[in-house]
């Protein structure tokens, strides 16, 4: 048996579901914006489709991308922050190692030693990378995870050592 494409069953042909797809997530249009674009093309497509569109095949987009990404540097960049997921405040976990890739995302309710931990343990477990530095602000829980989870990284915490994350924080807003 064939595996089934993940088009199959969409009216529009594949090319013209990804380039509305990667004009909504690459230039941060709205989908009413793609719906111009793509009528100024010939293509006759409601937002809510581009919408849907999104919602399907983003994630798809973003495992495909994965493995064309560069090998993770070994110095990372670790930082949370606070920000509004549907109404609700949630703590985002991010990394990016020293050339600015995104290492990993974590969305969580608290922000407490449990929620590094599985944030730090899945960032290992998916990469398959173990950092030699790891450069954080100075929230109280990350000693004591980082030395549990890799005792061999350097653990670096120093004013404005961790600038990099901290300006990459505008793109979660």
């Amino acid at each position: 048996m064939t595996p089934r494409s993940a088009f199959a069953g969409f009216r529009f042909p594949p090319d013209v579901i990804m380039v509305a797809v990667r004009w909504y997530l690459r230039y941060g249009l709205s989908y009413r914006d793609v719906e111009e674009l793509l009528a100024e093309r010939g293509v006759e497509v409601d937002h809510v489709t581009v919408f849907r569109w999104v919602q399907r095949f983003t994630p798809l987009l973003a495992d495909a991308a994965r493995f064309c990404r560069h090998a993770p540097g070994d110095r990372w960049f670790v930082d949370e922050t606070y920000v509004k997921v549907t109404g609700v405040w949630r703590y985002v976990y991010r990394a990016v190692d020293q050339q600015g890739q995104v290492i990993d995302v974590l969305v969580s309710p608290r922000r407490d030693a449990a929620a590094a931990r599985r944030f730090f343990h899945r960032a290992f477990k998916t990469l398959k990378v173990t950092p030699s530095e790891i450069v954080t602000d100075a929230a109280p829980v990350y000693p004591a995870v980082l030395d549990e989870l890799v005792p061999s990284a350097w653990h670096h915490v120093e004013r404005y050592a961790n600038n990099p994350i901290e300006a990459d924080v505008i793109h979660l807003r």
